[in-house]
């Protein structure tokens, strides 16, 4: 009987504790933050799962936006108090208020908020602290990735309208850089739509445009600040002109791989719509910067490599490598191409021609070099833009 009995108390605790435990997790769950349910969702993203994903992101999205107008109808509480009416726009005096009599939601509150803005910025304001509530209920990542589900669902007008609410708050996000991303998929989109013009708006954007941290994107192209003369940018035309592609590549470099792609594609796009003297900038750029990070990777692996020519180049690329895989994702033989014909169009007989022999000789130029062998000079031949 005793035996019964303690078998009866085992197996009453252990369901007790296995209650207690499903009531935890339940209650874990209830109040994850929603920085855990952006990564969540992105989990289902990343496996296929796009309705659990959609679910995911504007549950992150509701939360934040829930959490902040919370904090800051727990300011707004203490802001309301005679007492503090009379403190005026003073945030110093408010916040030792706010210490004296233990106002303990307000100062989680404004502890939360300046864990994401710097105390200074709100320049000692109550009224500019009380905005920073209103403004952080915004949640760019969240918006982002609510636009990758759309996208990847095909539902693209949607997909625009979260990467816009993303690009309109960049400045909330956890990582400043990222805004590149943002701008890259609003041009892939109006791409898409064949809405060029704001395709051309945006690109342009990305490389002449002032980044996160106040600098420009692409100094070298843009100049700094952006349209300052640029004399490093015009004695690079120059050399390009003058003294071939060859030397060109051999003097200068520019990594500035975030901004390669938007110069082929505003070159593409320029060439396409005869514009071919900006066309050969940009692409001329573009291809600078995709010969640098080819030439910087066969440094790495050959110590003693120094630039000569595109065709020794060439040979230090192996098959089935990563630089020939960024060769084909950078559209490298397409770009030398349409750079040849925009040069050859204005004029700019040696870089063309140089372009043009390197093409038709090249084992591994594909169906780039097959057109080129079709004639001794470069073809003047417009970018076709597909959507």
């Amino acid at each position: 009987m005793r035996d019964l009995g303690t078998l009866i108390n085992k197996k009453l605790s252990f369901t007790l504790a296995f209650f207690a435990l499903a009531v935890s997790l339940l209650n874990a769950q209830a109040v994850r933050p929603w920085w855990f349910t952006l990564e969540q969702g992105k989990f289902h993203f990343r496996t296929g799962s796009y309705g659990n994903a959609l679910m995911a992101f504007e549950d992150a999205r509701r939360a934040r936006d829930t959490q902040f107008a919370r904090m800051g109808q727990d300011f707004i509480h203490v802001l309301s108090m005679p007492e503090v009416r009379l403190l005026g726009d003073s945030l110093y005096f408010v916040e030792r208020f706010i210490t004296e009599r233990n106002q303990t939601a307000a100062a989680a509150a404004l502890a939360q908020l300046f864990h994401f803005v710097p105390r200074e910025s709100f320049s000692g304001s109550v009224d500019q602290t009380l905005s920073g509530f209103e403004r952080m209920r915004a949640y760019p990542e969240a918006e982002f990735w609510l636009g990758e589900t759309f996208r990847a669902e095909g539902e693209l007008p949607l997909a625009l309208r979260q990467y816009e609410l993303a690009w309109n708050n960049r400045d909330l996000l956890k990582v400043p850089e990222f805004e590149i991303e943002i701008l890259y998929r609003i041009v892939d989109i109006h791409r898409i739509f064949m809405n060029y013009p704001e395709m051309e708006r945006r690109a342009l954007e990305i490389v002449e445009g002032v980044g996160p941290f106040g600098a420009p994107r692409d100094a070298l192209w843009a100049g700094n600040p952006p349209g300052a003369y640029n004399p490093i940018r015009f004695a690079m035309a120059r050399v390009l002109e003058v003294e071939g592609i060859n030397r060109f590549l051999l003097l200068y470099r520019h990594n500035n791989i975030a901004t390669e792609r938007a110069h082929r594609q505003l070159g593409l796009f320029y060439s396409a719509t005869n514009r071919f003297n900006t066309a050969a900038d940009h692409l001329a750029f573009a291809f600078l910067i995709q010969n640098t990070i080819i030439i910087n990777e066969v440094i790495r692996r050959e110590h003693d490599f120094t630039f000569d020519t595109l065709e020794d180049l060439m040979t230090r690329i192996r098959r089935g490598s990563e630089l020939e895989a960024f060769m084909e994702e950078t559209e490298f033989f397409r770009t030398a191409f349409y750079l040849s014909s925009s040069l050859y169009a204005t004029g700019r007989v040696r870089p063309a021609i140089e372009l043009w022999t390197f093409l038709a000789h090249s084992g591994i130029s594909g169906e780039w070099g097959i057109r080129a062998r079709t004639s001794p000079t470069p073809i003047i031949e417009r970018a076709v833009i597909m959507p």
